[in-house]
């Protein structure tokens, strides 16, 4: 995986993939009764695992004001976020993001560090993932979207780092799901009040894992307030927008 452009080959490997699973929506059957609940067996109920790593969130923008009332509405949701989740969690996988959840309209993805191939920083990671994923929403996701009559997909997006407890919480052989425990993944996830459609906000700990050139070129503070503030001295804790974005297939 290359982290610091959008490698052709890969870019041709997804265009391939986005019109495989566009073909295997649209010959889908309609809406239909029932449901599986996705099981993870990965921690026992009451374990957790502290890591650092980049914990972003992805947020479809105006997703509660689109039309849901009749089947056909709800049929139509459900194949483009069929056709939209599908490809990023596919992306998020690809640069070694760990997808949480899905939050019905939107997606909580952990980066820790060292991990990827080949490995590299969860931030680095995390801002290369969210700049393909609004590079295949806006180029191969969209136009499908728009063709089949509905309104194009914007989301958001807000990325910060530290350290974060993985735990298994619930109820064996009834309801539970893995948590992320801290107040970076907390955080991450009230910064989405500061990206509007388009954007991606960064916290400050997560700038400063990036490259210096990627710090300085691309990112721009925030000057509203956040609230945040560090306990050992009370100084503000900043967020950033990241400008930065695919403009070619290297």
């Amino acid at each position: 995986m290359n982290y610091d452009a959008l490698d052709a080959t890969y870019w041709a490997n997804q265009r391939d993939r986005v019109e495989q699973l566009r073909q295997k929506i649209s010959s889908r059957p309609t809406l239909g009764e029932g449901r599986v609940v996705p099981e993870d067996d990965s921690l026992a109920i009451g374990d957790g695992k502290r890591l650092w790593m980049a914990v972003m969130f992805i947020d479809i923008c105006g997703f509660s004001s689109r039309g849901m009332e009749t089947v056909e509405e709800q049929d139509l949701i459900l194949r483009v976020l069929n056709l939209y989740f599908t490809e990023m969690i596919r992306i998020a996988e690809e640069y070694g993001g760990n997808v949480e959840k899905n939050t019905g309209d939107g997606l909580l993805v952990y980066f820790n560090d060292s991990e990827g191939t080949p490995p590299e920083c969860g931030c680095k990671r995390a801002v290369s993932c969210a700049l393909t994923m609004f590079a295949a929403t806006n180029n191969l996701i969209n136009p499908i979207v728009a063709a089949s009559g509905a309104s194009e997909i914007e989301f958001r997006v807000s990325i910060d780092y530290g350290a974060v407890t993985i735990a298994r919480l619930g109820a064996p052989k009834r309801f539970n799901s893995n948590a992320a425990i801290g107040t970076t993944a907390n955080f991450a996830s009230k910064m989405l009040s500061f990206a509007k459609a388009g954007e991606i906000v960064i916290g400050q700990l997560a700038r400063a894992q990036l490259p210096i050139d990627w710090q300085t070129r691309w990112t721009v503070v925030i000057p509203e307030a956040t609230g945040w503030v560090y306990r050992k001295d009370n100084s503000p804790y900043r967020l950033y927008r990241y400008s930065g974005r695919w403009n070619s297939v290297a």
